[in-house]
């Protein structure tokens, strides 16, 4: 296996011989691209970010607004926001 930067260049050998570490590079950042005889096949990447983290919201705030103050019910709405959105999924039964 070849390592440039954030690209991992497989094979399709490769890729069955251990998918598991292959996804695990994945969640890390690497972009995986599948070869067979040298071509490129596949790309296998996280999906694009929808929104943006917590963390980097908080930064966004400190950096544009140093003075501002969170009011007393901040935390409990960012408890509340995060609870909703783990919550499970249940799709309606189309049958």
């Amino acid at each position: 296996m070849i390592v440039l930067m954030a690209t991992l260049r497989i094979t399709e050998a490769e890729l069955a011989r251990d998918l598991h570490a292959v996804l695990a590079k994945v969640r890390e950042g690497v972009e995986v691209i599948v070869e067979q005889d040298h071509r490129p096949v596949a790309m296998i990447s996280t999906p694009p970010r929808e929104g943006r983290l917590l963390s980097e919201s908080i930064a966004l705030a400190e950096a544009l607004h140093p003075t501002a103050t969170l009011d007393d019910g901040f935390m409990k709405d960012v408890e509340e926001g995060i609870a909703e959105r783990s919550k499970p999924w249940n799709p309606p039964n189309w049958e």
